[in-house]
């Protein structure tokens, strides 16, 4: 099979391409590069520039790579910017998807692997979130997501298409330095950038009905959400007319003060947080169940939050080498 891989210059999808390639499948990468990075992908693989917006291009690129799976990662993703930005939002993700399930469907392409985000859960009033709680998105970005995934099952169950929805939790770390995120809008990254302008970490509220009072999450090495699309890759081949919604979390909570702590004990830099209000919208915690995942794809997250901090400042570092000098 030949996999093409939307979004796959960025953070996630370079780490997905060499997952997907070192397992032995072909791959295309198809990349507006508005936010991805044409380094990141490999000498091997072939990179069309183009947007999901382009039926014409996309129509193009699956019958000149006779491509047999899609596995897409191309969206707008920053949840402030889709509040100021909804249309935006709503058109890069959501026309974006229609768009490119046409060109899939017309082509005749089997298999479509749809990355989605715990954000459609909104604020769950759960301590565990399973695939069966309810979806209550409290954001643009979160109700794009939601409305991707009912288009991708929709277009599964009209056409015959097998799907995979991937609801990703709170990606960290790096397979190597190059590949690490270069964008500042996760907790890990942000609490690095404030320590390289010698400044102390932020917390958004510490009277949260938590242990510790901040918010807890669930956080997944970017290497483990790569290997969950091969996984769901291979799934959709060996099953025709899957329609799957999985959670890709590790089912282990961490709250924001215990990763600053984290981070300080792998950097070295250690500066008591700054308390500022909640921002609003936050939920309190947010776990995954993974159960399913594990059951319908043998896959189970490997990598520990040690691993995921080390990695990540490995590849800050390599963007910002006077962080080490602080």
């Amino acid at each position: 099979m030949t996999w093409l891989i939307t979004g796959g210059a960025g953070y996630i999808g370079a780490h997905v391409v060499r997952a997907m390639t070192g397992a032995g499948e072909r791959t295309v990468v198809y990349d507006d590069l508005s936010t991805g990075v044409a380094a990141r992908v490999p000498d091997a693989v072939p990179l069309v520039r183009g947007s999901t917006l382009d039926g014409e291009l996309l129509a193009r690129t699956l019958a000149g790579h006779e491509v047999t799976g899609v596995v897409h990662l191309a969206a707008k993703k920053q949840v402030g910017e889709s509040v100021e930005r909804p249309l935006h939002y709503y058109r890069e993700n959501v026309e974006g998807l229609r768009v490119l399930l046409d060109a899939v469907t017309a082509a005749g392409v089997p298999s479509f692997v749809f990355s989605s985000s715990a954000a459609v859960y909104g604020a769950p009033d759960v301590d565990v979130v399973t695939e069966d709680t309810p979806c209550v998105p409290i954001s643009p970005y979160g109700e794009t997501k939601l409305a991707g995934e009912w288009l991708v099952r929709a277009t599964g169950r009209a056409t015959g298409l097998s799907t995979a929805a991937l609801r990703y939790f709170n990606v960290a770390g790096a397979a190597r330095p190059e590949l690490a995120d270069t964008g500042v809008f996760n907790l890990v990254p942000m609490i690095f950038e404030r320590l390289t302008e010698g400044a102390a970490p932020r917390v958004f509220g510490d009277d949260y009905p938590t242990p510790d009072g901040t918010c807890v999450r669930d956080y997944i090495h970017v290497v483990d959400l790569a290997e969950a699309h091969v996984a769901a890759a291979r799934a959709l081949r060996s099953t025709p007319g899957h329609a799957l919604t999985l959670n890709i979390g590790r089912g282990k909570g961490v709250s924001v003060r215990e990763m600053i702590d984290r981070v300080a004990a792998v950097t070295g830099h250690d500066r008591p947080p700054t308390i500022t209000a909640r921002r609003p919208g936050d939920p309190a915690r947010v776990v995954a169940s993974a159960d399913r995942a594990a059951t319908l794809l043998a896959w189970k997250a490997t990598h520990d939050l040690q691993d995921m901090i080390t990695s990540a400042w490995e590849g800050w570092l390599r963007l910002h080498p006077e962080a080490a000098r602080r």
